[in-house]
């Protein structure tokens, strides 16, 4: 006999929730099994903390409707088949608290994404499997120019979360000396995410601009540090993904679930708590509910929007010039060539980048 459905309360709105008993993350070590019923819940917990990082902002669903065990892997591309994957246009059904608003992809293609507008929707989602929220640096009045600079350091093979642990601090050194102030995060796995709210006057060229600057300065700074879009030119040092911060491209938000064992979370933290930090495991469905109730260290993020002017001074005045894009993106003005470095035969291509056909 199927399980009964149940309710959980989202701001005095009572949303359903089928399956409650369906097994999402399966026990662990350290951390009990987990249903959905639970995910639901979870999210009504941080409803503080999610709102702030979903309010009035497109949103893509990571959906893992069967739960998050060995063997599901997340399509990430058309005609993938699996039972996780994510949904850029609002679910089939939604009810009328879910709000959307329409977002324009790098190939011209419109669609209507779901709106955080409210903690209802959130649990919805939940409802609907989803485990990861990927909101856009945008709000819906104006999808876009962003309000939001994401600076994500991502650990390359050989290098752990302390190294990007220690990064973040040269990040934040850097950030302080511009005059700005960057809130960091657990990305729930190895890598470390910092946020900055900006005056939404620029586009999204700008935007990622202004993450390469912000980069490469932070090469300069720290020979741990590489802005190499190819992977055999990275080495063993922590990536700043520029690239995060394009049209489309979306990370986990804060308080959002993971999809791996444990139900991590990526967790806002203070600077001084990231940086004795070295398991962000420890921060999961079962605790960060708790530590929210004793404040969330985000708080004071919608405080102040600040200038991109001092990060694209940077991607002015330091060399390199422009870089690749995305693979699914258009060819772009002044990008390089979209080869492997060590497949590049360089009579092969012209200065703009483009293959001189034989």
């Amino acid at each position: 006999m199927a399980t009964p459905a149940a309710e959980v309360d989202a701001d005095g709105v009572p949303v359903r929730v089928s399956s409650p008993d369906r097994l999402i993350y399966p026990a662990t070590e350290s951390t009990p099994e987990i249903t959905k019923l639970q995910v639901a819940e979870y999210y009504v917990a941080v409803g503080e903390g999610i709102m702030r990082a979903l309010g009035d902002r497109p949103t893509a669903l990571e959906r893992w409707t069967s739960g998050v065990h060995p063997g599901i892997t997340l399509a990430t591309g058309r005609g993938d088949k699996s039972d996780a994957f994510y949904s850029k246009r609002v679910p089939k059904g939604a009810p009328e608290y879910v709000e959307t608003t329409r977002v324009t992809f790098p190939s011209g293609r419109t669609a209507d994404e779901v709106c955080g507008a409210n903690l209802a929707t959130i649990a919805w989602c939940a409802q609907m499997g989803t485990i990861t929220f990927h909101p856009w640096p945008t709000r819906s009045g104006d999808n876009d120019h962003p309000d939001e600079l994401r600076i994500d350091l991502d650990p390359q093979p050989g290098t752990t979360f302390t190294d990007a642990v220690r990064v973040a601090g040269v990040a934040r050194e850097l950030l302080e000396e511009l005059g700005i102030t960057g809130y960091p995060k657990t990305s729930g796995n190895r890598g470390v995410h910092i946020y900055v709210r900006i005056e939404p006057r620029w586009e999204f060229t700008d935007l990622r601009h202004a993450a390469i600057g912000f980069g490469r300065e932070l090469e300069r700074r720290d020979p741990g540090v590489t802005t190499a879009w190819w992977k055999e030119e990275r080495g063993e040092r922590i990536f700043v993904d520029f690239n995060q911060n394009n049209r489309d491209r979306t990370i986990a938000s804060a308080y959002s679930l993971r999809p791996k064992a444990g139900a991590p979370v990526s967790t806002p933290m203070t600077w001084e708590e990231l940086a004795t930090l070295t398991d962000p495991n420890e921060f999961n469905l079962f605790t960060v509910p708790e530590r929210l109730a004793d404040g969330d260290p985000w708080a004071s993020i919608d405080d102040t929007a600040y200038s991109l002017e001092p990060l694209l001074q940077l991607w002015e005045e330091l060399p390199g010039g422009e870089l690749n894009f995305p693979p699914d993106y258009p060819k772009m003005p002044g990008e390089p060539p979209r080869v492997q470095p060590s497949k590049k035969v360089a009579a092969h291509w012209n200065e703009q980048g483009e293959r001189i056909e034989d």
